[in-house]
């Protein structure tokens, strides 16, 4: 018995690393970001009670706010299909067994490694500048254009959604890992019976792969409303032209630490907590009209 106990120990004391930093830098500032956002909190005085004012104030008297959210679903909308879509066509590419196909899945791969970093924002505010390797290839197929990409502001948001679908790697990989899980007898059946490639993709690939498409669905979803820095350094933080890539989480930066409205920052996260979470279950009520379980059936 002393034995057992012992060992009991011995093993919140090794748990206690992971459960204080759960309590401290978790659990902690989540709740007081809950109290924080009925309080009006600038970091520097006491926060002071203002009940549901930050959230009336954002829903009726915050254009920018507004602005914010469609900015967002617009990015959301667009990045997150092209992305999945571009990373299928090229997993399906690369399920192959050629010659150095190791070496073609870890340059496809590579862009997700370095895709979210600072440098690379630079670098690609570069490339759609009015100067940039875009404009420059343009020029060489006979198209003159010194449009800023990144400066018009029926570009800017597209220019972002380019370097969202650039970054398929860690997708792809997924997808990959699920092509290599279907059965080939399956598509030599089907083309035993005469099904082409487009009929053996709709009716063999995509149901198996369904349950791959769903996880990779709701991951990039998520992502793609968490997305910060690229709108953070293209636009210099600020969210233009005409705040074209005034993208949610980037306003939520600017009102906690550009306006040091902490209060109403926190009610901003929690809003998107909230969001974010009757988004993924509505992708999850819907995957039983399209999400097939091979060993199941359709649930």
């Amino acid at each position: 018995m002393k034995l057992r106990e012992n060992d009991h120990v011995v093993g919140y004391a090794f748990a206690a690393p992971f459960i204080l930093g759960f309590l401290l830098f978790i659990v902690y500032p989540v709740f007081s970001s809950l109290y924080y956002s009925f309080t009006n909190y600038n970091l520097l005085e006491a926060p002071s009670w203002v009940g549901f004012d930050n959230y009336v104030k954002m829903f009726t008297d915050d254009e920018k706010y507004a602005k914010s959210i469609s900015v967002t679903l617009n990015y959301v909308l667009a990045s997150v299909p092209l992305r999945l879509a571009f990373a299928l066509g090229v997993a399906m590419l690369l399920n192959k067994a050629i010659a150095g196909i190791g070496l073609y899945r870890s340059a496809y791969y590579l862009p997700s490694l370095i895709g979210g970093s600072v440098a690379v924002s630079i670098l690609w505010s570069q490339v759609f500048g009015d100067q940039g390797l875009v404009n420059s290839a343009l020029g060489l197929i006979g198209i003159e254009s010194s449009t800023s990409w990144i400066g018009n502001p029926g570009t800017a948001l597209w220019t972002l959604i380019a370097l969202s679908v650039w970054q398929f790697g860690s997708s792809m990989l997924i997808f990959l890992a699920g092509l290599k899980n279907i059965p080939k007898d399956y598509y030599e059946a089907a083309s035993v019976d005469g099904a082409n490639k487009v009929r053996q993709f709709f009716k063999i690939t995509l149901p198996l792969l369904s349950p791959i498409i769903l996880f990779n669905l709701i991951m990039q979803t998520i992502s793609a409303f968490m997305t910060f820095t690229p709108a953070y350094i293209i636009s210099r933080g600020e969210g233009g032209p005409l705040d074209e890539t005034l993208l949610y989480s980037l306003y939520l930066y600017k009102r906690a630490f550009t306006f040091y409205e902490m209060g109403y920052a926190s009610a901003m996260a929690w809003v998107a907590l909230i969001a974010i979470g009757l988004v993924t279950l509505l992708i999850f009520q819907s995957s039983r009209y399209w999400v097939h379980y091979e060993s199941k059936g359709d649930r």
